[in-house]
Order: structure tokens, then sequence, then C-alpha cells
């Protein structure tokens, strides 16, 4: 090669994994006694991504690192009652030498090295929890573990007609039941069932669901909606004269006089 020849450019250090496009699924919306009310299209954006295992691994942990109390403790040789007087002469004895009885070596002394009270919480920033719930979603969605009703009709808290609900449904296993605010009957009526946990809608998490084997939904908790959308689902660089409000307050501040001009001319 002549020393006129340029070469092509050599990008070094790692290379961004590039993920498959969001894949198209859908679910089977029923009612409560098992009667099917038509298909529905789920959120590619939420239920069709490739699930990222690291992320989840990493969200799942610090939320159970949360779930920690961090309440242990244990006394010190300074925090334990007595110890005060020297238990026996330094020399002459024969022994070692001691100076407390509450030493860690000593019977009923404190303890060294032992754990305090402390937080356990992580820090995860807010879009690896986003990805993390996505991503567990969509690892359900892609084995069939969706459920959708229209809602719960119930009108008093019966174990019974939950039961019924789960078999009309045909869920076996472990079952997460997302609920509304008003969903007040459901949550009583779910609450006597080992086998269903039960959260509000806006406390899902993905370690609620990776820890079950069912999502149940209903057509006001289902993922994807106006709500959930309204929320950037990739986070961009916002202008901030791009909206018709931004771009009226800029033109507003350009047609307003300058405060020192006016200041100018009333002191003349």
């Amino acid at each position: 090669m002549s020393a006129t020849e340029t070469t092509a450019t050599v990008r070094r250090g790692p290379r961004r994994k590039e993920r498959a496009e969001p894949e198209a699924r859908s679910v089977v919306r029923r009612d409560v006694e098992g009667n099917e009310l038509g298909p529905v299209d789920l959120e590619p954006l939420i239920f069709g991504i490739e699930p990222n295992q690291a992320v989840l691994h990493q969200v799942v942990t610090a939320q159970l690192a949360a779930a920690r109390s961090g309440t242990q403790s244990t006394k010190t040789r300074a925090e334990v009652r007595g110890g005060g007087a020297k238990p026996y002469r330094q020399k002459g004895t024969g022994r070692a030498r001691q100076g407390s009885t509450r030493s860690p070596q000593w019977v009923g002394g404190g303890v060294a090295l032992g754990p305090k009270p402390r937080g356990y919480r992580q820090r995860t920033p807010k879009k690896m929890i986003r990805l993390a719930l996505r991503s567990a979603l969509s690892d359900r969605a892609a084995g069939d573990r969706v459920a959708l009703i229209d809602r719960w009709p119930w009108t008093e808290p019966r174990t019974k007609d939950a039961v019924a609900a789960l078999d009309a449904l045909g869920l076996d296993g472990r079952v997460l039941v997302v609920l509304g605010p008003d969903d007040v009957v459901a949550e009583r009526s779910f609450g006597n069932l080992q086998s269903v946990q039960v959260t509000p809608a806006a406390e899902l998490s993905a370690h609620d669901i990776l820890r079950n084997d069912w999502l149940v939904f209903t057509d006001e908790t289902l993922p994807g909606g106006e709500a959930d959308l309204a929320e950037p689902l990739v986070d961009e660089p916002v202008d901030p004269v791009s909206d018709d409000g931004g771009a009226e307050a800029a033109e507003a501040e350009d047609d307003a006089p300058d405060r020192d001009d006016q200041g100018n001319e009333e002191a003349r």
C-alpha cells in the first residue's frame, strides 16, 4: 500500500449489541366465566422486546436488597455492660495478661467486627427499572403467560368466586393479579389463596413478575394505555422550543422591550 492511499477508520472498544425489532403479540380477552370476548393487541414496545438478562438481574438484585430491613446489631466491648475492673494482676499468675472481661475472647464479651444497622438500598437508574419491567413483561408474553379479563364484577368478597375464576381462565401455578384502585373486593377475594399474589398496577415490579407463572390484567390495568405511552419509551433529547408553548414563549421574549432601555428612557 502506498503512502498516498487512505486507510479505513478502525473503531476500537466494545460494540453495542443490536437487538431485534419488537414483536407484535396479542392476548385473548375474556370475562370471569372464561368466555372469549375477542383478541387484543399488546403494545410491542412493552410486551414484544427482547429481554435484557443483565439488566433484569441487576434490577431484581437491587429490589431484593432494598427489601432487607437492615436492623441486625451486635454490641462491641465498649457497649457490653460490666468489665470495668482488671480481672487479675498483670504479672505473676502465669496466665495471659487481660485488661477486661468484656474483650471479644471472653465468654459474655463484646463482638469484634460484628454487624451494625445499615441500609442495603442500591441506586438504580429509572431507565434500567423501566427496561427490566418491560423485559419481564415480554418474557411472560412470549410464553403465553398473560391473561386479560374485562373486569372483576364481584360485589362482595368470596374466595369461592376467586377460585372459580382462576379455573375458568385455566391458570395454574403461581398467579400475579394486577388490580386497579377500585378493585377492593377482588383483592379481598384473592387474599386467602396462597398461590395468588395481588399487587396494585402502580407498584408492578420485575421481581413480582418473575416469581409468578401467570399475569392477570384487566382492561384498566393492562400496560400500554395512554398513560403508559405518554412517557417516552425511548429516551431522546427534548428540544425546549419544540412545542407550541415554547415557541410562543420565545417569540414573546423577542418582542418584549429591553428593561435596560426602559430604565434609560425613564432616567432621561
